[in-house]
C-alpha cells in the first residue's frame, strides 16, 4: 500500500496518525490469527484498541478479543477462557457485499427461483 492511501484513508489499516498514537502510547499485547494487532495503553490500560491487517472491519475480531476490547474480560483471552472446544467453529467475518454473501432463493445473484407460494395466500386486487 502506497504512502498516500496510507495517510489518507481509514480502512485499509492504521492511518499515520494512528500508527504514531500507537508507538508512542501503545503496548502490543496480542495478536489474533487473522494478523490483528491489539494495543493496550500504557498509562489507562482501560483504553485498548486494535491494528487490523487490511480492511477495518469488526465483524474481524474473533469473539474472545472482542471480549477483551469491550473490557467485558480484564485479563487477555488466552488467561480469561477456557480453551476452545472441538465442537466449536471459527468465526466468519460480515460477508455483505461480497460474492460470498448469503442469497435466498429468487435473489439477484443467487441463480435460483423463489419457491411458489402454498395457495394460502390471496394477493391483493383493486376493487
Amino acid at each position: 500500500m502506497g504512502f498516500l492511501a496510507k495517510t489518507f484513508t481509514w480502512w485499509n489499516g492504521a492511518t499515520v496518525g494512528t500508527a504514531l498514537f500507537t508507538r508512542s502510547k501503545g503496548r502490543e499485547v496480542g495478536r489474533d490469527d487473522s494478523g490483528n494487532i491489539y494495543y493496550q495503553h500504557k498509562k489507562d490500560p482501560a483504553r485498548r484498541w486494535v491494528i487490523y491487517d487490511g480492511n477495518n472491519d469488526g465483524s474481524r475480531v474473533p469473539p474472545a478479543w472482542q471480549a477483551w476490547l469491550r473490557g467485558t474480560i480484564d485479563d487477555l483471552p488466552e488467561k480469561s477462557l477456557p480453551p476452545v472446544r472441538t465442537f466449536q467453529q471459527k468465526p466468519e467475518p460480515n460477508l455483505t457485499g461480497t460474492m460470498a454473501a448469503f442469497r435466498p432463493d429468487g435473489a439477484l445473484g443467487s441463480g435460483k427461483v423463489r419457491p411458489l407460494s402454498t395457495g394460502d395466500y390471496q394477493p391483493w386486487t383493486p376493487d
